[in-house]
């Protein structure tokens, strides 16, 4: 996996260190369904590309998913490459390994690749569909449901992704399938809408207005607050349950990652991000929190 992990490095920040806490086989199948992920989002927020070709791109990426060959993917790994796809290198170089990634991916198990390609074609779908909206290379979104629908195509599904990852192979855990599945696309929007207060200056450069205009900023954060809490219920009801302690970890990290980042951009603004010693402190908290048998993600008011 040392090639994987590699690109894991490259292209993500919170994923790099809240994957390698989970167990196997779990770990290799969100890592390599995360980079999937990542392939789609490089296309979607390739703005310098004009929405029919990031649209034909997101289209091809589905159908070598479908009807995937090795050849195939190369073919279609060199296409994009030589119209650069991002000015991200770590994005680069994953679109360049494309075919490596997709190897991996067919060589999971079978299970795991039917849920995988799912979500990630639903999710690429949906993408193609608010880069069709695109004027002038530019995405704006219209109100608070808009915005919704969006990170539900964006993240929510990742979220119900990995749910259904977390309930393969442990029947221990069908008690509690019905509640992590209402709450999943809840606890990706979290992350999403956090994401996009945090970068909203960047992505206005960048030709994406995900803040719509006509929405308080307040709206936002109270929505993002609320499903923080539903993150914080889901990561509980996965430790109460017995789940593998990496599995519980995994969803406790990003989620108080997220909500510390809320509290500095509350207070200081877009940009706002928090520090690699306040991560830290973070990640020995929950270990503490783990250790002794406390919420790994406590209840806020």
């Amino acid at each position: 996996m040392a090639n994987l992990e590699d690109l894991l490095e490259k292209t993500s920040r919170t994923f790099a260190l809240s994957i390698p806490v989970l167990p196997e086989p779990t770990r290799g199948e969100v890592m390599i369904a995360y980079l999937l992920f990542r392939i789609a989002d490089t296309f979607e927020d390739a703005a310098h590309w004009p929405p029919e070709r990031r649209i034909e791109a997101l289209e091809e990426f589905q159908d070598v998913l479908i009807d995937y060959s090795r050849d195939r993917a190369e073919r279609l790994s060199q296409k994009w490459t030589r119209t650069d796809p991002s000015q991200h290198a770590g994005y680069r170089e994953l679109i360049r390994e494309v075919p490596f990634v997709l190897e991996c991916f067919f060589a999971l198990d079978p299970q795991a690749v039917s849920s995988v390609r799912g979500h990630v074609t639903r999710s690429a779908d949906g993408m193609a569909r608010f880069v069709a909206r695109s004027r002038g290379s530019v995405l704006r979104l219209d109100d608070l449901d808009d915005l919704q629908r969006y990170c539900y195509v964006v993240a929510g599904i990742v979220g119900e992704m990995l749910t259904d990852l977390f309930l393969l192979r442990r029947e221990q855990l069908g008690a509690i399938a019905r509640d992590l599945r209402k709450r999943a696309a809840a606890f990706g929007e979290a992350l999403q809408l956090v994401n996009i207060l945090k970068d909203a200056s960047v992505d206005v450069s960048e030709g994406r207005r995900f803040l719509p205009s006509r929405v308080p900023r307040s709206k936002v954060f109270a929505l993002a607050r609320r499903d923080l809490g539903t993150a914080a219920e889901y990561t509980l009801g996965l430790q109460q349950a017995g789940a593998p302690r990496g599995i519980v970890e995994f969803c406790a990290l990003p989620a108080e990652l997220a909500w510390a980042t809320l509290e500095k951009v509350e207070k200081e603004g877009p940009g706002s991000k928090v520090s690699r010693l306040e991560v830290f402190a973070i990640k020995q908290r929950i270990d503490r929190a783990l250790d002794s048998g406390k919420p790994a993600v406590p209840t806020r008011g």
